[in-house]
């Protein structure tokens, strides 16, 4: 395999596997939000809209790949000989810690989904503990940038 075809190949792995993370993390949150909402409904108490930014925190982890992809495909035209395999780890593995965020994050939303609705307290808090697992995500592509920007 070519290093231009590596390149790529790890560009499309950062790609899908934070994606994939971001879609089971919303995916989570979504259930748990849809599940608070009809408890909600059931007792007559009015059904927290603020959920949806629990369901929405996950999402912002396929952004952190795209932003990889990008910088991983700009090194194709102009890659150095032996530059595949060193990207191709770098998206494997940036993929997958920015991923595997997302879904725990997206985990982290299901739980802060119920507590809202059934307390209507926390939100702060829970926001909070969101951002915590999110920079998890934020500093796996800022190495993986630095990383990939040695690699010439």
């Amino acid at each position: 395999m070519s290093d231009a075809a590596m390149i790529v190949a790890g560009a499309i792995a950062c790609l899908g596997l934070s994606g994939a993370g971001s879609a089971f993390g919303t995916g989570f949150a979504a259930a748990a939000a849809v599940g608070s909402w009809k408890k909600c409904y059931a007792a007559n108490k009015p059904a927290p809209f603020l959920l949806l930014s629990f369901v929405g925190a996950p999402i912002t982890q396929t952004l952190y790949g795209v932003i990889l992809m990008f910088i991983m495909l700009g090194k194709v035209g102009n890659a150095a000989p032996g530059a595949g395999v060193p990207c191709l780890v770098a998206g494997v593995f940036a993929g997958l810690a920015i991923g595997l965020s997302a879904l725990f994050q997206g985990r982290a939303g299901a739980a802060a989904c119920d507590a809202q609705a059934e307390t209507n307290q926390g939100f702060t808090n829970y926001l909070a503990a969101l951002g915590i697992v999110e920079t998890v995500a934020i500093f796996a592509m800022a190495f993986a940038l630095v990383a990939l920007l040695a690699i010439k």
